[in-house]
């Protein structure tokens, strides 16, 4: 192979790379400390809920995805109780604010719910992008599963029976 082949399928594969470090970074630390405020303007933290399991859904109204997997999420979240399971549902910073109002006045969402304007929320998680995208807490705080796609009240309710 010619020097110029090999240089430009290197430059190539160190760009995937790249793009792959951008998209799919993995969380090594979730940022359970992290001050989050509610729409409600209550301020929580994954601190907070030390002894549940934790879904951090990120979400938005212009999401077809997010928008079929919201009623599952809220049958799982009513089956389990809040003394099992704790829901944030994070919308994204691109989506406005009256949508989200909007959306919560004709499905109300039995858990907590947060705006993340600035970003930083989906920045502390490793640059969550996609949508939807959802991050399991086992109860010591530490990552169960990241899941990119709709998650299904079936795998949710397993999955949070399983860290019981």
């Amino acid at each position: 192979m010619k020097t110029s082949v090999k240089v430009a399928l290197a430059a190539v594969v160190v760009v995937a790379a790249g793009l792959g470090l951008i998209f799919f970074s993995p969380v090594s630390v979730i940022p359970t400390a992290q001050a989050m405020t509610t729409l409600e303007n209550k301020t929580i933290k994954l601190d907070d809920f030390k002894g549940k399991v934790v879904l951090v859904n990120f979400w938005a109204t212009s999401c077809s995805g997010c928008i079929a997997e919201m009623p599952g999420l809220v049958k799982a979240q009513n089956e389990l109780g809040k003394d099992k399971l704790v829901t944030v549902a994070v919308a994204m910073s691109y989506d406005n604010p009256q949508y989200i109002q909007n959306y919560l006045s004709k499905v109300p969402l039995p858990f907590e719910v947060v705006y993340d304007q600035s970003g930083e929320i989906a920045r502390s998680f490793g640059e969550v992008q996609l949508t939807p995208t959802s991050f399991i807490l086992g109860k010591d705080g530490r990552l169960i599963k990241k899941i990119v796609g709709e998650l299904s009240e079936a795998e949710l309710v397993k999955l949070v029976n399983n860290a019981s």
